[in-house]
């Protein structure tokens, strides 16, 4: 049994470094290609490459953690809300959207935006 996860262990290195690699080189060829042409900039290295992929790692990616570590991007969040949503009664509907106006200040209803630009055009058409 010890010998499969060292196998298994090894295999995802092996792949780990491949990737690793494989990326750096697309990145490195793509900066290439296209940037000095474009922008104007020096050609990279590989070494460079693997900075740049570092970098975007830790300034767009972050490190650890779920990928879905906010609730609403969960997919099974969203569809549980909706579900439950779904199973309101219009007098509870109407409650939960009170309740979320008063929150937001009602800033994010489409209904009082537009509303207020209709009485924005009925005040200057009466003008």
């Amino acid at each position: 049994m010890k010998t499969f996860w060292i196998k298994k262990g090894l295999m995802i290195l092996v792949f780990g470094i491949a990737a690793i690699l494989v990326f750096g080189l697309v990145v490195m060829s793509l900066w290439n290609a296209i940037l000095p042409v474009v922008l104007g900039v020096k050609a990279i290295t590989f070494w460079q490459a693997l900075g740049i992929l570092l970098l975007s790692k830790i300034l767009f990616g972050g490190f650890g953690g779920s990928r879905h570590s906010n609730g609403w991007r969960n997919k099974g969040k969203w569809m549980e809300m909706k579900d439950k949503f779904a199973g309101m009664t219009p007098e509870e509907r109407e409650k939960f959207k009170a309740e979320w106006k008063n929150k937001c200040g009602g800033r994010w209803s489409m209904r009082s935006t537009t509303d207020t630009n209709s009485d924005a055009i009925g005040t200057a058409q009466n003008s």
